[in-house]
């Protein structure tokens, strides 16, 4: 259907964790037009990050239909549904996920009909980007959250040649809530952790005793500790050091307290926004909402706190002990995407919402889906990422490759999460016992 006859959108979005699934589920109710009806079909990629039931309702972005499925059914479910065909299909997953799927829908849509294919990042992109960029080549769209990414993503794809044609500048989709309107001392402090920065015990045991140290020197304010996850959760990162753990056996302060939940809800009462490099750092900017990016521990490429460098941000605990309120740049920010009282995050997604209109009017006579990683650019890395996802280098299941045809039986669901479980308790007890060992 022609975009400018469209009253509604039908988008699936696939995610592997619950942020990518609440930037994905998102990022599609952006890219409809305001007036369209928006159906959203949501499949949650099995894995260990795969979001549990609290996780989803946490996020509070509902879907019309979700359900948990391998890369295969997934493959499965998009060319034998017999359904209405998507308009929109969201990527959110890491690189390696999003090439394999690309691969694999390359192979089986062929020259089709098919929707239009859009994937991106969640956050602050501060590691890995050549890498994770290519991995996302060949998606019709792939989005930018800031005009700072938009022309790095540009560069690195004109750099090996490959056409850079659907880089789309938008915003991050979960910005917004009322502006920060606070003066003077702070009221109540917040330090967003983050699952893998720092990535060690020493590290990030210094961070709560200073957290701590900091909530005892200021018994008027309110401190809170920002976790992303319950014990036995996983988000997008591996948390093999959980706070919560650390924080055992320890007298906090009364002022001090361990919070979960949206951080939207947080950052309503947030009077100073306290992290490494967490993207909740973003979101305070927006609201104008005094935030610190931690330089105790340097400022490194490890701790993705040198994206904030300009920012006017960066402070240690010692001057936010002594008063300091970081006054952000004004030009950094903006650069950003996350100016707040302009009217350039109310039209973020417009150009998307364009170029999606316009690849929609060809009456789904899109081209086949072309990666820039092939069996001939990347002999020696392509096949090892499809393999993962159980398809062979052309983008076809794998002989025995996981799927089923129905929702598994209650045998099926126990083996399922004792089987979760046990790589759970693998990477966080086991893996870094093994590591300290080798370390000896």
């Amino acid at each position: 259907m022609p975009a400018s006859a469209t009253k509604s959108l039908r988008v699936a979005v696939l995610a592997d964790s619950d942020t990518r699934w609440k930037w994905g589920a998102l990022t599609a109710r952006r890219l409809a037009p305001p007036a369209a009806e928006v159906r959203l079909d949501g499949y949650l990629l099995r894995g260990r990050a795969t979001p549990t039931a609290r996780q989803l309702t946490e996020i509070g972005v509902p879907a019309d239909s979700l359900r948990e499925v391998t890369a295969v059914e997934f493959l499965r479910a998009m060319t034998e549904d017999p359904g209405e065909p998507y308009d929109v299909l969201v990527l959110a997953l890491v690189g390696g996920g999003v090439q394999a799927v690309l691969h694999g829908l390359r192979n089986a849509w062929g020259a089709g009909r098919r929707p239009v294919v859009v994937t991106g990042y969640v956050g602050v992109v501060y590691e890995k980007l050549a890498d994770g960029l290519l991995l996302r080549h060949g998606a019709d769209l792939v989005l930018a959250n800031s005009r700072h990414d938009a022309e790095r993503f540009r560069a690195v794809y004109e750099g090996v040649g490959a056409d850079a044609s659907a880089i789309t500048e938008v915003a991050l989709p979960f910005l917004g809530g009322a502006p920060h309107t606070g003066g003077g001392e702070p009221r109540t402090v917040v330090f967003a952790a983050q699952p893998s920065v720092p990535d060690n015990r020493r590290d990030r045991a210094y961070l709560l005793d200073r957290l701590i140290g900091h909530a005892r020197r200021h018994p008027d304010r309110e401190v809170l500790l920002k976790l992303r996850s319950r014990p036995g959760e996983h988000t997008t990162h591996i948390e093999e050091v959980p706070y919560q753990k650390l924080a055992q056996g320890i007298d906090l302060p009364a002022n001090l307290r361990l919070v979960y939940g949206h951080m939207g809800d947080v950052l309503d009462r947030t009077d100073l926004l306290v992290t490494v490099s967490s993207t909740a750092a973003l979101e305070a900017l927006h609201r104008r909402v005094p935030t610190a990016v931690l330089t105790d521990l340097g400022v490194r490429e490890a701790l993705g706190n040198h994206h904030f460098t300009g920012s006017g941000c960066l402070a240690s605990w010692n001057q936010l002990d002594a008063g300091h309120l970081p006054v952000p740049d004004e030009e950094w920010v903006a650069r950003q995407g996350v100016a707040a009282g302009e009217e350039s995050y109310a039209t973020a997604f417009d150009a998307a919402r364009a170029r999606i209109a316009e690849l929609l009017d060809r009456s789904g006579r899109l081209p086949p889906l072309n990666p820039y990683y092939t069996p001939e650019t990347a002999p020696g890395y392509l096949p090892g990422i499809l393999a993962r996802h159980h398809l062979g280098p052309d983008g076809a299941p794998l002989p025995g490759a996981p799927a089923a045809d129905r929702a598994p039986g209650p045998v099926r669901q126990i083996v399922r999460r004792a089987a979760r479980g046990a790589y759970r308790h693998g990477v966080q007890r086991v893996a870094p016992v093994i590591r300290r060992m080798g370390e000896l």
